[in-house]
Parts: structure tokens; C-alpha cells; sequence
């Protein structure tokens, strides 16, 4: 499945400031930090997956658009990994907000 370019050239831009690396993974195109998947973006609706911190899961479910991730139909990826909406995304804002809860996990997975 290809996946959605502009929200790939969004995401780009929100991680400008890192080194970042891109992947073909999950059906679509991941952003990897330091070897670390950050965002996913895939095709055919735009959706975003996102992996976030465990502690803070029910929390980032709670957000507009955002439901648990699933690899393939009924078999939930658990805690920590989030598919946000196209339509949850469409405000430079909404979009910083999931790579920002990615960062803060690979922050603090890397122990800093």
C-alpha cells in the first residue's frame, strides 16, 4: 500500500530537527529516530501510527481520532500503539502533538 505524500512531507517537516531515517514498515512509510520507529505514515485515508509511551496509552486514546492499532483486522499491536485518523490530522498543531507523544517515548525508552 502506498502511502499518503503529504502527510509524509508533513511529517518531515515536524522532525526536521532531527536525523531522521525512513522505512518502508507497517504497510506504509516509517520515520525511525536513532534505529526507533517514531510514526508510520500509510495510505488509503492518511492515518497515522504513532508509538507512545505505555503510561500514558489510555490517555492518548482518549484524544480525537486516535484508536488502537492493529495489525490486520481484530489483532490489536497493545499498549503503547496508536492509529490517529486523516481527519485528527489536518492542523499542523495535531499533528506536532502525535510526533511530540512519539518523541516522549523514544525519550524516554532511551533513558533520557
Amino acid at each position: 500500500m502506498a502511502h499518503d505524500a503529504e502527510l509524509a512531507d508533513r511529517v518531515r517537516t515536524a522532525l526536521s530537527d532531527r536525523d531522521v531515517r525512513e522505512v518502508t514498515m507497517f504497510g506504509g512509510l516509517a520515520f525511525m529516530v536513532d534505529e526507533k520507529m517514531m510514526v508510520s505514515v500509510s495510505g488509503g485515508g492518511g492515518a497515522l501510527l504513532v508509538r507512545v509511551s505505555r503510561s500514558r496509552d489510555a490517555e492518548y486514546l482518549e484524544a480525537r481520532g486516535a484508536r488502537r492499532a492493529e495489525m490486520g483486522t481484530g489483532r490489536s499491536m497493545g499498549e503503547g500503539w496508536i492509529t490517529v485518523a486523516e481527519e485528527a490530522l489536518t492542523e499542523d498543531e495535531d499533528l506536532q502533538f502525535w510526533v511530540d507523544a512519539a518523541l516522549e517515548h523514544h525519550a524516554e525508552a532511551a533513558g533520557r
